[in-house]
């Protein structure tokens, strides 16, 4: 594959990272089950421009699990590694979903079953309502899930677009 191919859509995939392909990345960071170890925290984002376009909580009886994906990684991590919490970071595909398509979830899961790949994990990413709605997904294979996925017309989203809000 040469470099700065774009699997069929119209934006290049260069990343800050210098990644030719369209991953965004997800924090995974376990937290003690208290009332308020979320909200401590999440206080810690306050002052930056960093936004949290997706969260999941995994609660337990004596830890939490959440992921984020955030508008701004590279600030993200700091302000984790700084609260020295221990942390995952993860390769996710987002992954516009089509309003024409009345079903796109499941051309999604149809396509990557063909491939042979396993979907792991999926949420919804929060974009705002200019956007179409989109959906964060982690696969065993993201190259061959973004070569898929692009040959099917899916437009594949961005760091720098979460970021910069397009």
């Amino acid at each position: 594959m040469s470099q700065g191919e774009d699997f069929g859509a119209s934006v290049s995939f260069r990343t800050m990272r210098g990644r030719d392909f369209p991953t965004i990345r997800q924090f995974t960071v376990f937290l003690e089950n208290r009332v308020g170890a979320l909200q401590a925290l999440l206080r810690k984002f306050g002052n930056s421009e960093i936004r949290i376009i997706a969260i999941n909580i995994i609660e337990s009886t004596e830890c939490c699990i959440v992921r984020f994906v955030l508008s701004h990684p590279e600030q993200g991590r700091e302000i984790f590694e700084r609260a020295g919490l221990a942390m995952i970071e993860s390769d996710l595909i987002a992954i516009e979903l089509p309003s024409e398509s009345s079903q796109p979830l499941l051309e999604i899961c149809n396509a990557l079953l063909r491939a042979e790949i396993n979907l792991i994990q999926s949420y919804p990413l929060m974009r705002g309502a200019d956007h179409e709605a989109t959906v964060a997904i982690m696969v065993d294979n993201v190259d061959q899930a973004q070569l898929i996925l692009g040959e099917q017309g899916f437009k594949m989203v961005t760091e720098n677009e979460l970021r910069d809000g397009i």
